[in-house]
């Protein structure tokens, strides 16, 4: 096979253009026909009626509010998790920061029904325990404020992520030259901690703002019955209203979103603009306060939060799915496990929902797999412009709203193939190419980590010993990034395997995944089998979940998202 030397190692002529056709395949060409669809439908006047359309503007207004006040309370429960966790001596930290990834990573529609079975006159659980308020009372979460406070549940996790990071790389010198000059824990708390933690706190809003302006999920639970609508909900009426300018509409709203979220991503640039965060000395560590008798109290707020945010609503869909409909009292009686029976035993679409995402999920995770260790290794073995460049094309599909990416592949794949003349428009493999294009950057993340890690010095003894390059990645390389690997596969999986808002646009007859068939059920009246298959979803997510807390022993930092 011929070779070329490329950054101190022996790489084969094709690998860095086999990346990047990848990466023009599922990120340049999908995102790129978006754009020229919206600039030409521009500049040919299309953007006129519905920019003059009333509905456009109330749905702007209503993204914005419910992310910002999302964000606020993402940042509020962010925040006092992500230092108390990280600062403080805290007992069961790992145990607590575990339970507080749930909500991020469990699907966001299952988060509104379940609090939906928490709240309201018809909750299961409330009136179990006598405490339902009176039938004819409004249900709070169909509101403005319902939804901002569900997507703050949601995004709170990437907060803590953010400032979690940037804590634990504090200057641990810095902190113990403070406290041996008789600086109080307030006043470094106040003083050095506070200040150094501000680009992790507007990296975490920053993030929470933009996971907030395309969440589908819980907008489209929440707001479409209460008749509040927000960009992404728009995009699905107008989608399924279709007519001869939803091409057109769909890609300017798509434009629109995509300007929010690098919107969001600016303040947080602005806000940090002209400050130097640069740390000296010594990190790695978190640095431990002593809370004393404050510690039972700061124990007690925790885990009662967790309580109301992640327990309660949890309890809440276990006991809708218990019940034999929905508003009907839980009690010995009345509890069936008819619920399960039909989506397990039943339901033809649900079991094919089944099927469908599994297969797409198995598919995106072991294919991305199959690409991303061959980009991991470009990544690792090129030079910082080559690496920063191959991962922001990756990141961008993931990092832009997925209702986005979901209108990008239609633009894309609403005509035939050029060449076969072969339409894949409405059928699974929409999905599985949109997939493939959103999750690029979860597998690529954990890969790449592991490439860095490894010394380059074992890869080149074994080239001078005569190697080739699939000898050394078979023998040498991939057994040592194994881990990483498997560590991505199980991310992907996890993720793929609960996604709606890419698959709410794609699906089509016989192509319904369950994060579609969760939503279908409870938009079609049948809450108690939603609820049902939503139970059946999160126990799904804690086996992967703990999966990963076994293997995280023998992961790089960082891809086990809760683990320092």
């Amino acid at each position: 096979m011929p070779t070329s030397t490329r950054h101190g190692s022996s790489q084969p002529r094709w690998l860095f253009p086999f990346v990047l056709i990848v990466l023009f395949c599922l990120s340049v060409l999908p995102l790129g026909r978006l754009a020229s669809t919206g600039i030409l439908s521009l500049l040919r006047g299309g953007g006129d009626d519905l920019i003059s359309d009333p509905a456009l503007w109330k749905a702007t207004w209503n993204t914005l509010a419910s992310s910002f006040l999302g964000m606020l309370v993402s940042v509020l429960l962010g925040g006092l998790f992500g230092l108390l966790l990280t600062l403080f001596d805290i007992r069961g930290r790992t145990l607590l920061g575990f339970l507080f990834m749930l909500p991020m990573m469990i699907p966001p529609q299952v988060t509104a029904l379940s609090w939906l079975g928490l709240t309201g006159p018809s909750s299961t659980l409330l009136k179990a325990v006598g405490m339902a308020p009176p039938l004819g009372s409004p249900q709070p979460l169909y509101s403005l404020s319902g939804l901002a406070l569900l997507l703050g549940v949601q995004s709170a996790p990437l907060v803590y992520l953010a400032l979690r990071a940037g804590l634990l790389a504090l200057p641990r010198d810095g902190i113990e030259a403070a406290r041996l000059s008789g600086a109080s824990p307030y006043q470094v708390l106040r003083d050095i901690i506070l200040p150094l933690a501000l680009p992790g706190f507007a990296a975490g809003a920053a993030m929470a703002f933009v996971s907030n302006v395309g969440n589908f999920g819980i907008a489209a639970i929440l707001g479409i019955p209460a008749g509040i609508y927000t960009l992404p909900t728009l995009i699905y009426a107008k989608f399924a209203s279709f007519g001869t300018n939803t091409f057109a509409d769909i890609s300017m709203l798509s434009g629109v979103i995509a300007l929010l979220s690098l919107a969001g991503l600016l303040v947080e640039e602005r806000v940090l603009k002209g400050r130097d965060y640069r740390i000296i000395g010594l990190s790695g560590r978190s640095q431990v306060f002593q809370l004393n008798g404050y510690r039972v109290v700061a124990e007690l707020l925790l885990w009662l939060l967790m309580i109301i945010i992640l327990i309660l609503p949890f309890s809440a869909l276990v006991a809708g799915s218990l019940a034999p409909a929905y508003g009907v009292p839980l009690t010995l009686k009345t509890a069936t496990l008819h619920a399960y029976e039909e989506v397990l035993l039943r339901q033809t679409a649900i079991r094919s929902a089944f099927r469908n995402s599994l297969f797409l999920s198995l598919s995106t995770a072991l294919g991305l797999l199959l690409v991303t260790v061959l980009m991991g290794y470009v990544v690792a073995r090129s030079n910082r412009r080559v690496a920063a460049v191959i991962g922001t094309l990756a990141d961008i599909p993931y990092a832009l709203p997925g209702i986005v990416l979901a209108v990008a592949c239609i633009l894309l794949f609403a005509a035939p193939l050029p060449v076969i003349g072969v339409s894949i428009y409405g059928t699974i493999w929409i999905l599985l190419f949109a997939y493939l294009s959103s999750f690029l950057a979860v597998s690529l993340r954990p890969i790449a980590s592991a490439f860095r890690q490894l010394d380059p010095s074992l890869e080149e003894a074994a080239r001078l010993a005569g190697a080739g390059f699939g000898r050394r990645m078979r023998d040498i390389l991939v057994p040592l990034v194994a881990p990483a690997a498997g560590a991505s596969v199980v991310l992907v999986f996890l993720i793929a395997c609960n996604e709606l808002t890419v698959s709410a646009l794609l699906w089509s007859a016989g192509t319904q995944t369950l994060g579609v068939a969760i939503y279908n059920l409870d938009d079609s009246g049948s809450f108690n089998l939603a609820s049902a298959l939503s139970v059946l979803v999160v126990v799904l997510v804690l086996a992967m979940m703990g999966l990963l807390e076994l293997l995280s022993g023998r992961l790089p930092k960082g891809v086990v998202p809760w683990r320092s």
